[in-house]
């Protein structure tokens, strides 16, 4: 549960629609869209800044248990990491992608350090202090790491 949303476009269809190649990506030259791990593969070739964040794979399993129940996490936990090295593979050797890494719990404990560290990597295009404020330590709450 997440009372603030998820901040998906088109209901988290877009992985759907770049597989289909029907994805509108010139609508959104310029803005913020989320894509999956998964999904980063089916990026068409372009010019992208890729804001990759990673999250404790435990508190992930923690979450999904929490919206669909529980797992096999000794089989799904492998497959995050498996799929966290695919993606970095991607992003490391497609010359049309510059990313950088965030780590979901810095951004929770260091919330402005971490925002001006994405700012920097966009040009400094971003209201750091609505970004800062935005985020909200009390929607962490599959709290794994100290």
């Amino acid at each position: 549960h997440n009372p603030k949303g998820y901040y998906e476009l088109e209901g988290g269809k877009i992985i759907n629609r770049l597989m289909e190649g029907t994805f509108p990506m010139e609508k959104y030259r310029g803005k913020f869209i989320k894509i999956t791990a998964y999904g980063l593969k089916f990026l068409p070739k372009g010019k992208y800044k890729i804001i990759y964040m990673v999250r404790n794979i435990d508190e992930i399993m923690d979450s999904m248990e929490k919206m669909s129940g529980p797992i096999d996490r000794e089989v799904e936990k492998p497959l995050f990491e498996k799929l966290n090295r695919f993606a970095m593979r991607l992003l490391e050797k497609r010359d049309d992608i510059e990313y950088i890494v965030v780590k979901y719990n810095d951004v929770i404990k260091n919330p402005k350090k971490e925002i001006e560290k994405v700012n920097e990597f966009l040009g400094g295009r971003l209201d750091v202090d609505s970004a800062v404020q935005a985020v909200d330590p009390k929607l962490y709450r599959n709290v794994r790491e100290k």
